[in-house]
C-alpha cells in the first residue's frame, strides 16, 4: 500500500518537476544516484517518526488522524502549483558547472523534501503497518514516480494538463482516507 499511495503523492510534485530539471543538465547515473539516496534516507526518517507515534497512540485515535491527514493531503494536492522561493533555487542549484552532482541531486531533494505531503503521507502509514515494508515501499513509490518524470516527464508534461494529475491525485488521497477512516470505526 506504500508504495502506491507514495506514487500517487508524487505525481506531478515538485521532485518529479526536479528530476526532470536535472536529467536535462546533468549525467543520469548521479541523477539516478543522488534521487535514490536521498528518497531511501527520507523515508527511513519519515518510518522511525511514524513507528515511534505508534507506540506512543492508541489504534484508533491514530488511524483517525491518518484519515484526517490523507484527507488533508487530497485538499493540498488539489490546492496545488505554489512552490517556495526558496525550493526552486534549491533546484537550480548544481548546474552542469557542479563538480559533484550526485551530492547536488542529493541535498537538493533532501531539503525540498523535508516536511513534503510524502514525507507526511509515510510517517503516517508507518503508524499503522511493519517498518520496513512501509519503508520498502515508500521508497519505491518515490524512486519510480521521480524515474518516471526523468524518463518520460517531457513527453507526458506536453499531453497531460497539471491540473488533470493533481484532481486524480487529489481524488486517491480522499479514497485512502476515507478507507482508514472506515478502519478507524471498526478498530476494537
Amino acid at each position: 500500500m506504500s508504495a502506491a499511495v507514495v506514487f500517487v503523492a508524487e505525481i506531478g510534485d515538485k521532485s518529479q518537476l526536479m528530476a526532470l530539471s536535472f536529467a536535462t543538465r546533468l549525467p543520469l547515473l548521479p541523477v539516478v544516484a543522488g534521487i535514490v539516496c536521498a528518497t531511501a534516507l527520507l523515508t527511513g526518517l519519515s518510518v522511525v517518526v511514524g513507528n515511534v507515534a505508534a507506540d506512543l497512540i492508541p489504534a484508533r485515535a491514530a488511524l483517525a488522524v491518518s484519515a484526517a491527514l490523507f484527507a488533508a493531503f487530497g485538499l493540498w494536492t488539489l490546492r496545488g502549483g505554489e512552490e517556495d522561493d526558496e525550493e526552486d533555487k534549491l533546484s537550480d542549484q548544481g548546474g552542469t558547472g557542479s563538480r559533484l552532482p550526485f551530492f547536488a541531486v542529493f541535498a537538493t531533494f533532501t531539503l525540498a523534501e523535508l516536511g513534503d505531503k510524502t514525507m507526511l503521507a509515510t510517517v503516517t502509514l508507518a503508524a499503522n503497518a511493519p517498518a520496513l515494508a512501509t519503508w520498502a515501499g515508500a521508497t519505491t513509490g518515490m524512486v519510480g514516480a521521480n524515474l518516471l518524470a526523468v524518463g518520460l516527464g517531457r513527453a507526458l508534461g506536453a499531453a497531460v494538463p497539471e491540473r488533470l494529475l493533481r484532481v486524480g491525485s487529489a481524488v486517491l488521497f480522499f479514497a485512502v482516507a476515507a478507507l482508514l477512516a472506515v478502519q478507524a470505526v471498526r478498530v476494537d
